[in-house]
């Protein structure tokens, strides 16, 4: 008995147990659990404890930080890194290096994720440097340089003398790798997913850079100052002479401009009324749901309508949905509504004095089968889904935390 108490109860358990242990530290304290014997080291390195790595909790991770973990722990297991920058930090200094981002991408060919928070980003001259593995990049709080976003090709002299140089055995070969890979676009920018939140150094010139990415099918804007409605324009995907030009695979649109009371709106998402070809999505958040209620007409394609963080009144919701036929799905998210004046006039209702009918109806507690007469308790305002449900009979209507506003008289 002796014995087994001066023993470790750690020896005994298997490594897939230990594993999944240590899978609940931070990355700071899987560095110092490294460092207590060398089991533990050997479990520390297991790559499936770097699958998904957030370094935003750890303050005042540095590049000397960023190469010992490239080093020794991360690998072909990352999926998902979470960086904080040192935009706001008095040491300040270089926090990504070229070099890193090199090391980065021939290290973990596996990424597809990557996060960056208050980075300055200024010392970079193009995204092109980030791992192409890249599927999702999401900016908050950072600085860009003015051409981040522009790819640069080959040129026809480089790419003619390569094809000379390589034999016919290496091309077949190369174009097995590419395949495999899933990186045969010219560009090398595989980003199916760019999310900018408080960017404010994003300009309408980024977003016209965005326009050669061929992959990028959802962009989502939110707190980008910068953005006009000229440039939003610019940039939508349209019919040119050479074919659809524009951000011809964007299926997804998100613009919300929720913070910094006092600065001057742009009101970008006017830019939607000239049309936008292949978007089916939309997402409007704040100050910017009024203007983008207006032009969400324009949007022959639009499917999914989703509305966040603002105030409507029933009577503006129903007269933007007049024109939304072809709507599947309305989202209404931490939406408050404004207290109803006048009942909108849909074509199939009766007038105010059967719409009180109903109300009473349904406070009396009929059980009726009619969708248009039952009360749900979800809804802030019921009347609202009996409009929508005959203005738009086969869209699916989907409250999340939604309030009434209640006067003071």
């Amino acid at each position: 008995m002796d014995e087994f108490k001066a023993c470790n109860m750690l020896d005994y358990f298997p490594e897939n147990i230990l594993i999944d242990v240590l899978s609940y530290l931070s990355v700071r304290e899987l560095v110092r659990a490294g460092r207590v014997c060398k089991r533990w080291k050997r479990l520390v390195k297991d790559q499936r404890l770097w699958r998904f790595v957030d370094l935003t909790a750890w303050k005042g991770v540095t590049s000397r930080t960023l190469w010992l973990l490239l080093r020794q722990y991360l690998g072909c297991g990352l999926r998902c890194l979470r960086l904080r920058g040192l935009l706001l930090s008095a040491r300040g200094g270089t926090f990504l290096s070229e070099s890193w981002l090199k090391a980065l991408s021939t290290k973990c060919p596996r990424l597809s994720k990557l996060y960056l928070l208050h980075a300055d980003l200024r010392s970079l001259p193009s995204c092109q440097l980030l791992p192409p593995s890249l599927q999702v990049l999401e900016l908050r709080g950072c600085e860009l340089p003015r051409e981040f976003f522009n790819q640069t090709l080959p040129s026809p002299a480089c790419s003619q003398e390569r094809s000379e140089a390589t034999s016919s055995v290496g091309a077949q070969q190369q174009g097995r790798d590419r395949k495999g890979k899933g990186l045969g676009s010219p560009s090398g920018i595989g980003i199916g997913r760019l999310v900018l939140n408080n960017v404010p150094s994003f300009t309408d010139q980024h977003l016209q850079s965005l326009t050669s990415w061929e992959r990028l099918s959802r962009l989502e804007l939110r707190d980008t100052f910068r953005v006009t409605a000229n440039g939003l324009r610019s940039s939508a995907a349209k019919d040119g002479v050479c074919g659809v030009e524009g951000l011809s695979r964007l299926k997804f649109l998100e613009i919300g401009i929720t913070g910094r009371q006092g600065y001057q709106l742009q009101m970008a998402s006017l830019g939607l009324g000239a049309g936008w070809l292949g978007l089916e999505e939309l997402s409007l958040g704040g100050k910017e749901v009024g203007p983008g209620l207006l032009c969400a007409s324009r949007l022959k394609d639009l499917k999914c309508l989703c509305l966040w963080a603002c105030t409507l009144s029933e009577m503006q919701i129903v007269r933007s949905c007049r024109m939304l036929r072809g709507l599947r799905q309305l989202e209404f998210l931490d939406v408050i509504f404004q207290p109803r004046q006048c009942p909108p006039v849909v074509e199939g209702e009766g007038g105010g004095g059967g719409e009180e009918q109903d109300n009473e109806e349904a406070a009396g507690g009929d059980n009726s089968n009619d969708e248009n007469k039952t009360l749900d308790m979800n809804d802030p305002i019921p009347s609202l889904r009996r409009s929508l449900a005959v203005l738009l009979p086969s869209c699916t209507l989907v409250f999340t935390n939604c309030s009434v506003q209640i006067n003071a008289d």
